[in-house]
């Protein structure tokens, strides 16, 4: 049974940073994309960015219009521990942040994935 944990939320100020992880154990994930999501009070879901296996270590991301150029993603050459860095934040990036595993489908679609995290809140405020 795989399991994901995400970390590394928090209070932050405007321009500043965080760095989010999340945590894969139960199984190897290696090969599997993976994404990071949020969801801010009152929202749908939305779909930040994914992590995609194309080879060996070699990983490919996709990041969301509404964080390009702020956000990116990471893997760990074991595939298992991805990362969201994300700087500068604004306060419309406050949101708890959830890493899920894809199974198939529309990777922007959160019903294209089976196994998420609890969730890290992050909370961007002066």
């Amino acid at each position: 049974q795989v399991q994901l944990v995400e970390s590394g939320g928090g209070v932050v100020q405007p321009g500043g940073s965080l760095r989010l992880s999340c945590t894969v154990s139960g199984r190897t994930v290696s090969t599997n994309s993976m994404a990071w999501f949020r969801q801010s009070s009152g929202k749908a879901r939305e779909f930040v960015g994914a992590s995609h296996w194309i080879t060996g270590y070699l990983y490919s991301s996709e990041i969301s219009g509404a964080v390009r150029g702020r956000f990116t993603i990471s893997r760990d050459n074991a595939g298992n521990i991805m990362r969201l860095q994300m700087t500068p934040l604004k306060p419309e990036d406050t949101a708890i942040y959830y890493c899920a595993v894809w199974l198939r489908g529309d990777y922007v679609s959160d019903s294209s994935y089976d196994r998420w995290g609890p969730g890290t809140q992050v909370i961007v405020s002066s």
